[in-house]
């Protein structure tokens, strides 16, 4: 068994099923459009992407060396990155929406798992199972100014230790893998389901079986 299959049993083992990206509507509809969830510099090769595409984050100056990897999160979306998206986009006239991958993407070639938010200098990244199992160590450092997490002893097994940890896939995730759409209030459904529906018919991207479902818990900020 390869290091890559490792990682996706184990993530099995953990109780693992979804791995998250949040967006707001205008990204949805470039995304599904697109066939593909797309790095930020991978949108920047795609017009018609980056013209319905409202980035969550005005800013990546932090983390400039990882910009051509979408960022998505184990199980629940960040909180605190989903919190503060919403403050950026507060006067647009948007919806947010989360986008669920089936949990083989962990296992694909490229993919970066982070101990926490990617911009902290403390932050440990790379590729493999060791990697994968330092987002559930037992002390996770975070932050600048010396700050640790410890995990509880009774945390469930499918949360990384720091909220902020992330997945970090390179340049393009093809939505073959999309499982789920969640929105947060229920009118939005038929609106995802007719924007699936039309970009199914006419872009020969199969999306046919991706579930849409109204989870309003999944969309917590903090």
């Amino acid at each position: 068994m390869t290091d890559h299959e490792q990682v996706v049993d184990r993530a099995r083992e953990r109780g693992i099923s979804e791995i998250l990206h949040f967006t707001t509507s205008t990204g949805l509809i470039g995304i599904l459009a697109s066939g593909e969830l797309l790095s930020r510099d991978q949108l920047k090769e795609a017009d018609y992407v980056h013209n319905v595409t409202l980035l969550n984050s005005p800013n990546r100056s932090r983390d400039a060396a990882w910009t051509d990897y979408a960022n998505l999160s184990v199980t629940v979306v960040n909180s605190h990155m989903l919190g503060s998206s919403v403050g950026w986009h507060e006067n647009d006239d948007i919806w947010w929406a989360v986008l669920a991958f089936d949990v083989e993407i962990l296992g694909h070639d490229g993919v970066q798992f982070t101990t926490t938010n990617n911009v902290y200098p403390v932050c440990k990244r790379g590729e493999g199972l060791d990697a994968f199992e330092a987002m559930f160590d037992s002390l996770v450092p975070w932050g600048i100014y010396g700050s640790t997490v410890r995990r509880p002893t009774d945390k469930a097994a499918n949360l990384t230790t720091h909220f902020q940890a992330e997945v970090l896939y390179p340049q393009r995730l093809p939505l073959e893998h999309l499982r789920t759409v969640y929105v947060k209030e229920p009118q939005h459904i038929d609106e995802v389901r007719a924007i699936l529906a039309g970009i199914s018919s006419g872009s020969g991207v199969e999306l046919s079986n991706v579930v849409v479902a109204c989870k309003p818990e999944i969309f917590q900020t903090g």
